[in-house]
């Protein structure tokens, strides 16, 4: 077993953010030199429930969480970070991430859309994209976990789709 595998993963949540248009919310780090895009994401707190996290993680990374959770994935769902970057990224100290994830219906307008409204903003611009284009935007070592989501969640894109609450 290497070093890599002894260390635990950190946990998160994840949002795919769907317009009334079926489009999904994807944003550019600020942090990442390159075109990667992602949808938004953060850690869970100590003793914070992961419904909880997600709507804080969308106010503070996007200035809105005006949203209604229409979906979640039933398991947490694994990333590891590749080993060149793993030192740089929360000071060495996970391997990757094990996330829940959700689909949430926006309720608001662009113009909710703030990605400085946190003292700490994390994206540098923002747009709107046909789901199944995801896994091309993302950074390499996340496309598997992009495209096991877009699996579980493109039929929540369908407009009118939010009338099918999952789990």
């Amino acid at each position: 077993m290497s070093k890599k595998d002894d260390l635990p993963y950190r946990l998160g949540v994840g949002a795919v953010l769907i317009n009334a248009a079926g489009l999904v919310l994807v944003a550019q780090r600020l942090d990442t030199p390159s075109d990667a895009w992602q949808m938004p994401q953060g850690g869970i707190d100590k003793g914070e429930d992961p419904r909880e996290t997600v709507l804080r993680e969308l106010q503070e990374e996007i200035g809105t969480a005006n949203v209604e959770i229409i979906g979640e994935t039933d398991d947490w769902l694994t990333y590891d970070l590749p080993k060149e970057i793993r030192k740089s990224i929360w000071k060495g100290r996970y391997r990757g991430q094990k996330q829940k994830w959700f689909a949430l219906r926006f309720l608001g307008t662009d113009a909710e859309i703030d990605l400085n409204a946190h003292k700490h903003p994390e994206f540098s611009a923002w747009k709107w994209v046909e789901f199944q284009t995801i896994p091309d935007l993302i950074v390499p070592f996340k496309r598997s976990l992009y495209q096991d989501i877009v699996d579980m969640f493109q039929h929540l894109t369908v407009r009118g789709a939010d009338k099918d609450k999952t789990r």
